[in-house]
């Protein structure tokens, strides 16, 4: 989930309008729906076990994601009255103008959305380095954490963020099944912004 991401073809994406991004600013929910994402189909017993809460709290925030049209039901899954829940989407996107929106609940949710996903990509930077030890050589030497420094104007800066996305988006289609040796999931993170020199 990034904001202006637009790799994914658009039956895959979510465009999160003022609605949908006041149901989606909740950190709880937030995570329910990374972990669909992630991890496959699951029931709101199982990722309360995942994400240490409580099976109530998770089965209310799975049913609020349902009416914003997030998470599903899986019919494939479950017996009797085990519900089973599955992302409807692949990915969101996220425009500039709820920045600047006239409604400041609207505002609010989108700086909880963005910090929320900032959270998520510290702890998941956290986790690499403190697992490190435990990848083969290769994976560690493949591995990246660089920062760079550039100065640009608003429009060099967006024309690198595209080729940037074409890049990794050209990866897709040489994605290798689950079972492939060596293989694992791969997250890259992308930051870029401006920065005030005073």
């Amino acid at each position: 989930m990034a904001q202006n991401e637009k790799p994914l073809p658009d039956d895959e994406v979510r465009e999160l309008d003022p609605r949908s991004l006041r149901g989606l600013a909740h950190p709880l929910r937030m995570r329910l729906l990374g972990a669909l994402r992630d991890y496959g189909p699951a029931t709101a017993s199982q990722l309360a076990e995942r994400l240490g809460e409580s099976s109530g709290a998770t089965s209310y925030h799975l049913r609020q994601l349902a009416a914003h049209g997030f998470v599903v039901d899986d019919p494939e899954r479950g017996k009797g009255r085990e519900r089973w829940w599955k992302s409807a989407q692949r990915g969101t996107r996220v425009g500039n103008d709820f920045h600047t929106h006239p409604d400041p609940a609207v505002r609010g949710a989108i700086n909880t959305l963005l910090h929320e996903w900032a959270t998520v990509h510290g702890q998941e930077l956290s986790t690499w380095i403190g697992s490190i030890h435990t990848w083969s050589a290769e994976w560690r030497e493949a591995a990246d954490m660089s920062d760079f420094k550039l100065r640009l104007t608003p429009e060099l800066a967006g024309e690198m963020r595209n080729k940037l996305h074409e890049v990794i988006e050209s990866y897709r289609e040489k994605e290798v099944d689950q079972d492939t040796e060596n293989s694992a999931r791969v997250r890259i993170h992308l930051h870029a912004f401006p920065r005030d020199e005073h």
